[in-house]
Order: C-alpha cells, then structure tokens, then sequence
C-alpha cells in the first residue's frame, strides 16, 4: 500500500480513536464523578469531532499552509490529496460518534 492510502487509513484510525477513547474515558470519569456516564460520553463523542480532526491531521495550520501552497503552485493532485485526508479523517471521527451512539442508545 502506498504512502497516500496508508496516509488515508492513519488518519481515519486516529480520528476514530480519538474520539472513542475520550469518549470512554470520560464516561468513566463521569461515572466517578457522580455524573451520568452515558448522556457524558453522548456530548463528549459530538464535541471531541473537531479535535479528534486536528489530532488526525497534525494541525489544521499545515493543512491550510499545504492548500495554499499547492493551488499556487498549480498542484491539483495535492490539493485533492489534502482534501481526501480531511475527508478521511472526518469519517473517523463521525464513525467514533456513530458506534458511541449506537452502544449507548441501541439504535442508529
């Protein structure tokens, strides 16, 4: 597999990760802070989507510096290469909330 796909594949496990373990992990804080872990772990797993994205990425400033850069410079591959690792990540972390969903309220 090439750099590019296991580039993809990275980012898509960090964000999922990400958003998964501090999910849980915050559950468990919750349950021990005399909180309702599974409404903790609904809201952590909405609001860790946007750093569960950074994390993936490395920091949303190289992206954006990348962008300018290559549509400058008149690279298209690697703007649409950029764009794939952003959607790739992107899906990561929506999965991540999709299964914290679906473990606490039985449905998707």
């Amino acid at each position: 597999m090439g750099e590019f796909w296991s580039t993809t594949v990275l980012n898509y496990c960090i964000a999922l990760g990400v958003v998964l373990g501090g999910a849980m992990l915050g559950g468990i804080g919750a349950f021990f802070g005399n909180e309702p872990p599974m409404d903790t772990m609904l809201r952590l797993s909405e609001h860790l989507k946007i750093w569960a994205l950074v994390a993936a990425l490395g920091g949303t400033f190289d992206t954006i510096k990348s962008f300018e850069v290559h549509i400058l410079g008149g690279e298209m591959s690697q703007v649409f290469q950029q764009l794939v690792f952003i959607l790739s990540a992107f899906f990561g972390a929506h999965f991540g909330t999709v299964l914290i969903r679906w473990l606490i309220q039985g449905d998707l």
